[in-house]
C-alpha cells in the first residue's frame, strides 16, 4: 500500500511538474507574440516617418520646381491703346438665296464670314 501511496505521490508531482511545465511554455508562447507584435508595430512607425520623410522632400522639391515654372510663364501685358481703340461691327448677314437647303445656307455663310483672324 505505501507503494501505491508513493506512486500516486510520484504521479502527482509529475502531473504538476508537466502542468507547470505547459505553463511557462504557453507563457513563453504569449511574450514572445508580444515581442513580435512590439517590433511589427516598430517596423511600421519606422516605415511611416521615412515615407513622411520623402513625401516632405517631394513636396519641397515640387514647390520649387512649381516656383521656377511660375517665373517662366509668360504673362500677357495690356497697353492702354488696346481698348482706346473703336471697335466696328459688321453689319449682320441677312439672306437673300431663295433657296433653303442646309447645304446652301452652309455655303452661303462660310462664303459670308470672314473667319480669318487678325491680330
Amino acid at each position: 500500500m505505501e507503494n501505491n501511496k508513493r506512486k500516486g505521490k510520484d504521479e502527482k508531482e509529475i502531473d504538476e511538474e508537466e502542468e507547470e511545465e505547459k505553463e511557462e511554455m504557453k507563457m513563453d508562447k504569449f511574450y514572445a507574440l508580444l515581442r513580435k507584435f512590439r517590433d511589427a508595430r516598430d517596423r511600421r512607425r519606422k516605415e511611416l516617418e521615412e515615407l513622411e520623410k520623402s513625401e516632405k522632400k517631394k513636396r519641397k522639391v515640387g514647390t520649387h520646381t512649381q516656383t521656377q515654372q511660375q517665373t517662366h510663364v509668360w504673362v500677357p501685358s495690356f497697353e492702354w491703346e488696346d481698348f482706346t481703340n473703336e471697335v466696328q461691327f459688321r453689319p449682320p448677314i441677312t439672306s437673300t438665296s431663295t433657296s433653303h437647303s442646309p447645304r446652301a445656307t452652309h455655303r452661303h455663310l462660310h462664303d459670308s464670314l470672314d473667319l480669318n483672324l487678325a491680330l
